[in-house]
């Protein structure tokens, strides 16, 4: 899980990735937020992401291999296998809360995400990385090195970056469930709208 509070503004700001798109599958690897934890089946972002590119004629099937819970340790561990089943032309990577949460070491979430992001190009995949804030109450040093991180991997392997996926709404608690952690059924759409515009140039 991922917890929510309140964070600032992210930038807008994304890099574009170079690598040509090897297939016509999006591989979505997130943990509880990606994964529709505490939403009926088939009401999360990555559904209305399915249904975007079908209304807009793109011809993209979505895998969504997110799983509530996961780490960036575990997403490092289950994506060469994954790359391998569904040769993915364009990985999203929305992974790093639940490391933030438990206070793993940044170099830690560091090193596996610069893992995930060489075996995706490796394998001749687009990424797109998804930008991750944690709540103040983690302190300001870590929570600024933590959202430090996203930018950083984005600008170093060129990938294409959603700043901050609760970009606008995050100190909104009425768009989240009583947990205060996952988003709302209604809060999807917002999910898909700062997601969108970065994904849309890699589904051409």
């Amino acid at each position: 899980m991922i917890a929510v509070g309140l964070w600032g503004s992210a930038s807008a700001q994304a890099a574009t990735g170079a690598v040509p798109v090897s297939s016509r599958t999006i591989l979505v690897l997130g943990d509880s937020i990606s994964a529709e934890y505490g939403l009926p089946r088939d009401t999360g972002w990555v559904k209305l992401l399915r249904d975007r590119l079908q209304e807009q004629h793109k011809d993209y099937s979505v895998v969504n291999a997110s799983i509530s819970g996961d780490t960036t340790g575990g997403g490092a561990e289950r994506l060469p296998a994954l790359l391998a089943r569904e040769k993915p032309g364009i990985v999203i990577i929305e992974l790093g809360g639940n490391d933030g949460l438990r206070g793993l070491q940044l170099s830690a979430t560091e090193s596996n995400l610069k893992a995930m992001i060489e075996a995706s190009q490796a394998a001749h995949a687009q990424v797109l990385l998804v930008g991750i804030q944690l709540p103040p109450n983690y302190g300001r040093e870590f929570t600024e090195r933590f959202a430090k991180l996203y930018p950083d991997l984005a600008r170093q392997y060129h990938t294409a970056l959603v700043p901050f996926l609760f970009e606008g709404f995050a100190d909104q608690l009425q768009w989240f469930q009583p947990d205060r952690i996952h988003p709302t059924e209604s809060a999807q759409p917002k999910l898909l709208a700062n997601v969108w515009p970065y994904l849309a140039p890699l589904v051409k």
